[in-house]
């Protein structure tokens, strides 16, 4: 995978003389990267842009990603062959670290007896619509939390790390 994949490419327009620009998947709202450390370390670079900038530079052009914007990734073992280490930079922008393991035998029958995966999502239904998220985003920065609570919060993080 090279930036490319992810950003979108410029292609030449034969009729008009000129490059159009074609945009990556990145230009969603929400993105799942699988596997997100067999991409080049240039790749993940591009990815790290994207999250700590909410935007993309392309043939030194500089694209605004929407907003909101969201990365869900997933990254095999790093002892797997053709894998490459996340920098620590990287890691730090998602929010939370989930080790899944096998699922255990009745569930794996349900997965295996079950409706396509594909299906499935292709039945998901907006819960919400993208202006009512970010009226709710705002509101989250009106929250008084005082400052006992934020040392206790700080020593559960310093006590779970």
């Amino acid at each position: 995978m090279q930036p490319a994949d992810i950003h979108g490419v410029s292609v030449y327009q034969r009729e008009s003389s000129d490059f159009k620009f074609h945009p990556g998947p990145i230009f969603a709202q929400m993105i799942l990267t699988d596997e997100v450390n067999r991409a080049t370390p240039k790749t993940q670079s591009a990815l790290l842009e994207a999250m700590e900038e909410q935007q993309v530079t392309i043939e030194g052009m500089t694209h605004p990603l929407p907003v909101p914007f969201f990365v869900t990734a997933t990254q095999n073992p790093s002892n797997q062959i053709g894998t490459f280490p996340l920098p620590e930079s990287q890691l730090d922008r998602f929010l939370m670290r989930i080790q899944l393991g096998y699922p255990d035998a009745k569930a794996e029958r349900m997965l295996l007896s079950g409706l396509d995966r594909r299906e499935i999502v292709a039945r998901l239904t907006p819960q919400m619509e993208t202006a009512e998220l970010l009226a709710l985003q705002r509101q989250v920065t009106q929250v008084f939390t005082s400052p006992p609570l934020l040392d206790y919060v700080q020593a559960i993080l310093r006590h779970t790390r």
